[in-house]
This record gives structure tokens, sequence and C-alpha cells, in this order.
């Protein structure tokens, strides 16, 4: 028989904490929804004692996902421990995850602690998350630097204070394959009763290894991974749940286990993050990247038409890509554009959601004859349930470019729901529309980022525009999509400013 291996998405937490990437209760709430579909096993939702935002963040996922764990993270403290017990209250299922750090540079600098203070610490935060739930997760944080006779005494003492899931991170990215595996197999075999709880691993990418110690740690006999969406998360980021789910599916005669992720979901989840979060995915991005299937080479080319699975291990349908056909156009009905959006596993929750959004794709056919499953995709990320007033918003725009004259903009703005018109000159268009924003809304914000993709191929593809604000220590992600780069990247600009207008803090541990 094969083992099955337990998929731990912690998007949700871990990866909110990449510079930007901070998420709305109500974009947590759409990601949950997409990882529920693809059957994700544990879905971590956030660290509940961080902030009361959070907490709402977390217990509104716990209340509307119905067939995923759901999980909070907490320090080893009682008041941590009890946020996270009361967050995940309204699951059908529901985990507490604890961690304190064991490596001897985090206890003594840090901490503070002796290790002895340590293991006290760890026995006694299992003995508060067990009065919540019988799922209780216990993380050792820099395991990746910690001395494997101190693993082997803290893990032995909470699983017999009642922790069901050991993790085991490597924290810091430290660790490579080989020496990842024996650590786990080691563990494994010291630990007196390890044959009582699920090992699970959690890797960061700073040397690139993320993915390959967490498959290492598998075939050492780890049984969970935690993962996150594009790989998304601090600094270089996790492991890529779309590259071990895929890895071990494909060479299940290596792994000796499967998931039960439905990986036809892969793609649009992909999009998904991508979109809210506004990091795009790079092309060569195994399995979600843009070029993940495409085969430039005449002899690749040449063997694939002869028989597919010369170069391709994995068919393309089978993680979600779909033809980059045309599905609907300028006389396409409010019926089928609903069905379309089922078919790309997009939720449209109410009327009033649909009716929005089925005014912006008519905006969107005026402007584009052919509309391809990317521009819809982009269309709804681009706040496309979201429905109107923002804070900020465009309400008309032009632009002047000519050669031998200074680039300028003129907008019209709302703000709050009062229109004004501006107008600002700058070394470019994109320069003069953002200097015209700022000198009616004065945000004081400093821009950190400015990036455009093309959505699709051809000279009316939408350009989608990404634009990262910093302010006070916040910093924020917009994003735009139009067939207009301009007015695209004004979206963007006026999409940040809307999300540091709504001023929702997120202050989250590292593990």
């Amino acid at each position: 028989m094969t083992d099955q291996l337990i998929i731990f998405d912690t998007t949700l937490r871990d990866g909110e904490q990449s510079p930007g990437a901070s998420m709305t209760r109500d974009e947590k709430l759409r990601i949950a929804r997409q990882l529920e579909r693809m059957k994700v096993d544990v879905i971590e939702a956030g660290f509940a004692a961080a902030s009361n935002g959070d907490f709402e963040a977390v217990r509104a996922v716990a209340e509307a996902i119905k067939d995923s764990t759901i999980c909070s993270l907490a320090r080893a403290n009682e008041n941590d421990i009890r946020r996270a017990g009361e967050a995940i209250s309204p699951a059908n299922s529901g985990r507490i995850h604890t961690f304190i750090a064991t490596s001897p540079i985090h206890m003594e600098k840090k901490l503070r602690m002796s290790p002895d203070q340590v293991v006290e610490q760890a026995v006694k935060a299992i003995g508060w998350a067990r009065q919540y739930t019988d799922d209780v997760e216990f993380s050792a944080e820099d395991a990746g630097r910690s001395e494997i006779d101190f693993l082997c005494r803290i893990f032995e003492e909470v699983i017999n204070a009642g922790a069901r899931t050991i993790n085991v991170p490597d924290t810091v990215g430290y660790n490579v394959p080989e020496q990842f595996a024996a650590t786990i197999r080691t563990l494994i075999e010291r630990v007196p009763n390890s044959d009582k709880v699920v090992w699970s691993v959690h890797c960061h990418n700073d040397l690139g290894l993320a993915v390959a110690n967490s498959l290492a740690a598998v075939r050492a006999g780890a049984r969970q991974v935690e993962c996150t969406i594009n790989g998304l998360g601090e600094r270089a980021g996790n492991a890529s749940l779309e590259e071990v789910v895929m890895a071990v599916r494909t060479r299940r005669d290596v792994f000796q286990c499967d998931t039960r992720i439905d990986t036809t979901h892969i793609v649009p989840a992909s999009k998904l993050v991508s979109g809210i979060t506004g990091f795009p995915v790079q092309p060569n991005k195994a399995i979600v990247g843009a070029n993940a299937f495409a085969h430039e080479s005449g002899i690749h080319q040449d063997g694939v038409l002869k028989h597919r699975e010369t170069y391709e291990i994995m068919r393309a349908e089978d993680v979600g890509w779909v033809a980059n056909k045309l599905v609907l156009g300028k006389h396409s009905g409010r019926n089928a554009f609903r069905s379309r959006l089922q078919e790309l596993g997009i939720v449209v929750e109410s009327e009033e959601q649909l009716n929005h959004a089925f005014a912006r794709f008519k905006e969107l056919a005026d402007k584009k004859h052919e509309i391809f499953d990317e521009d819809i995709q982009a269309l709804m990320s681009d706040d496309g349930l979201i429905v109107p007033p923002e804070h900020y918003r465009l309400v008309s725009s032009a632009f002047l470019s000519e050669t031998g004259e200074v680039p300028s903009a003129k907008l019209t703005l709302a703000v709050g729901g009062k229109e004004s018109r501006v107008e600002s000159t700058g070394s470019g268009p994109v320069d003069a529309a953002f200097k015209a924003i700022e000198k009616t809304v004065q945000s004081g914000a400093e821009l950190l980022l400015y990036s455009v993709n093309a959505i699709t191929t051809g000279t009316d593809a939408q350009g989608e525009v990404t634009v990262r604000l910093s302010k006070e220590g916040r910093v924020v992600n917009g994003q735009g999509a139009d067939t207009d780069i301009i007015v695209a990247s004004a979206k963007a600009y006026l999409n940040a400013l809307n999300k540091l207008h709504a001023n929702q803090e997120r202050v989250n541990p590292q593990i």
C-alpha cells in the first residue's frame, strides 16, 4: 500500500510574511476556499495572537472551510495558545501549531533560556493546547541547526505530553538534502515514542534547496510537508506545494507515498495567489510557470509531436493548465460568463459580485476583441470580486507622450466618493500619473517596485502592473490590469494606496 503524504499549506501564514504579501480577511478566505477545492489536508490560516485582524481572519477561515483541518500558529506561551484555540473553535477540524526555538544560538541569544527551561515550556504549551483540541503540532524552531541529542529529548517529552505531529523546520534554509534526511531518519530511530506521531518538515529556500530537502525528508520517513503556493514565504520563500506534490505524484516509484491533492486546481491556485499578493510567477517556474510545458527546440517539438512522453513527464492539463483559447467575446451573455468562471475555479458568491464582474468583463470586451482564460483570471484577480466603492478610484485619465514634449497626465480621481481633477508632468506618462495621484492623495509612501507583465500575446494584450509601496514600516502590493499599460499603472498605484488606507497590520513570528 502507498502511504499518504499530508500536505500542510502555510501560504496564509508564512507566505504572508513576504514583504508586501499581507492579505485582508476576504483575500485569505478566497485562497482558503481554493485550497479546500484542491483538497489540502491542513490550512495554516494565520497567527491568531498577532493582531485582532489576524484573529478574525483565522476564525473566518475556520467557519468557512469544512473539508480541511484549520490551523493557527502560536508561540509556546499561554496567551498565544488561548488566542489560537479561540480562533479555531468554529472549525470542523482544528489544530494548534505551537513552537519554541531549540538551537543553541536561539536559546541563548533570543530566548535567554536554558535547555531545561525550553523543554519545560514546550511541555506546558502542549498541555494548554490540548485544552482546545487533541490535534496539536509541535515545532522545534531552527531544528536544522539544533543538537540532535536535545531534539530527541524535547520531542520525546512533547509526544508524551500529547503532541500528535512533530515538525522539524529548517528555519534558515541551512541544511542540504543528505544531511537533512539523516536528521529525520535519526530522530525517528532514536525518539522512543516516534511511532505515535506524524513526522513533518518545514523547509526554507535560502540556498534553493527547500523542495529538495523536503523530498529527502519524505524518503527518510517524514509524512507531512509544510509548503506554500508558488513557494511564497519569508526571504527566499518556502518549499513550493506544486513542486512537492507533483514530484511525489510523478515519482511514486521513488517516494512510496502520494497525496490526496486534486492537482487540476494547482494552476488556478497559483494564479489566485499571484494576483492577490502581486508576486508574479517567473516564466520558467516548475509546474506553474508560463513556459513549464512550452517546447522551443525543434528537436523537442518533433519528439513531443511524435510521442508526448519523449519530453513531457507530466500532462499540462493534470495540473490545471487549459488551452489558450478564445472563450468569450463582447456578445457573450451573463450565463456564459458565469459558466466560464466556474470552469476556471473562480467562485462568485452573490449576484452583486457577478453583476460587478460581468460589467468589468464587458468593459474589457469593448477594448479587446479576443478574450482568453488568462484575461478573465487577471480581471478577477484585479479586485474583480470587490464591489466598489474603494476609497481611491480612477474615474478618467488623459496622457501626453510626444517626442520633444514633457510627458503629462490629467486624471480625475474619486477620493472618499468626492471627485477631483489633477494634472502633473513627469519623466514619462507613468511617472506623471503617479505624481498626479500623489499631488491629490499626499500619501508620503515610498515606491519600492514597479513591474509590468503581459497577460497574453498580441499588441492588444492586457498589461498587468504590480506596484509595491512602503509607509511607516508597512509594505503593500497593488495590482492593476488594462489594455492601456498607463491606465493599468494608475490602477495598480491606487490599489496599493487603498490597501495602505485600510491599515490592516500583520505582525507574524518567523518559523
